[in-house]
């Protein structure tokens, strides 16, 4: 068994063990790989190839005949050519689960940055200092209890629920939308509803679908419209969930009071990016996923896929 990691850098940086899936054979790894040549070179006839972000295209299937396992090291797999892999006959997976805390609780972080304004009297304590209890400009900075506020979750998969947990812990009531509601998640603070009346009651909208043709762009110049003046966006999912010019613009006439953005549609988005510079956007760099304690869990989760695979009973197959 040839395994070979094309992208393993953002997973395994830190230190983070290889064992888990070094222990079923010859263990070829890389950092990073760029290019469809490179791809297919270094795939080479290996039998099993683990991606986090690289592409494997049909035109790489096609051109690596060995291959029995192609595994994504995410939740999403957008990044293989399903279509190319079933026609061959090639296994496909995922990790799901992986990152339900880490990145509900990034979800959490964003909202509260917006909510209690901590950077921004952080800054202020640092550079201007605490002097007057009754200092006015302290005063003026702007923050909300998120008691009583309704969270609408666009995406009840585990992520999603983590988040609304944590939002039903703090008092708060949870809209949630799904193609496939799971009624056993419904509670007296928890409903599952249409997004229209999702986008129109909820005070913080959070989006946690996958990108696919039914969610790309999603989040419009039309959904905004429909969503309260001064509501909260928070996105830990896809960027491309998002059509980031409609949500800058809803930023620039306050339709939109703030944005906590962890993805974005091009990544990295570089310093010029309409919705991650603007100045009422909270931006992180797709950070959610990426504690030591998930990456480990991701690892261990890959090898024990690459060893179900093996005994001839996939898990976590896709597609």
């Amino acid at each position: 068994m040839k395994i070979v990691v094309l992208d393993g850098y953002l997973v395994g940086a830190g230190g983070c063990s290889w064992e888990p899936l070094a222990k079923y054979g010859e263990f070829v790894y890389y950092d990073d790989t760029t290019g469809a040549d490179d791809v297919a070179a270094r795939i080479g006839d290996a039998d099993a190839v683990f991606t986090n972000r690289c592409p494997v295209s049909g035109e790489t299937i096609r051109r690596c005949p060995g291959l029995k396992l192609i595994h994504s090291f995410g939740t999403g797999f957008n990044q293989i050519d399903l279509p190319a892999a079933r026609e061959r006959g090639i296994t496909v997976c995922n990790t799901p689960g992986y990152g339900r805390g880490a990145v509900a609780q990034m979800a959490a972080a964003l909202l509260f940055a917006i909510a209690r304004n901590v950077e921004t009297f952080n800054h202020y304590v640092k550079t201007v200092g605490w002097n007057d209890s009754a200092d006015p400009e302290i005063c003026a900075i702007r923050q909300m209890e998120l008691t009583g506020k309704t969270l609408g979750i666009v995406g009840m998969g585990d992520i999603g629920y983590a988040f609304a947990r944590i939002a039903m812990a703090m008092d708060m009531r949870v809209l949630a939308f799904r193609r496939t509601p799971d009624p056993a998640l419904e509670c007296a603070q928890l409903r599952y509803t249409d997004l229209d009346t999702l986008l129109r009651e909820s005070d913080v909208v959070s989006i946690h679908c996958p990108l696919n043709d039914h969610t790309r762009g999603l989040i419009d110049g039309n959904a905004i419209s429909k969503m309260k003046d001064g509501a909260i966006l928070i996105n830990t999912s896809r960027g491309a969930v998002l059509d980031e010019a409609a949500v800058a613009a809803a930023l620039d006439s306050g339709k939109l009071y703030a944005v906590g953005a962890d993805v974005f549609a091009q990544e990295p988005c570089g310093k010029n990016n309409p919705l991650a510079s603007h100045p009422r956007c909270i931006a992180t760099p797709h950070v959610a996923w990426t504690p030591l304690e998930t990456r480990q869990q991701i690892i261990a989760m890959a090898g024990e896929t690459l060893g179900a695979f093996l005994d001839g009973s996939p898990i976590h197959q896709v597609g």
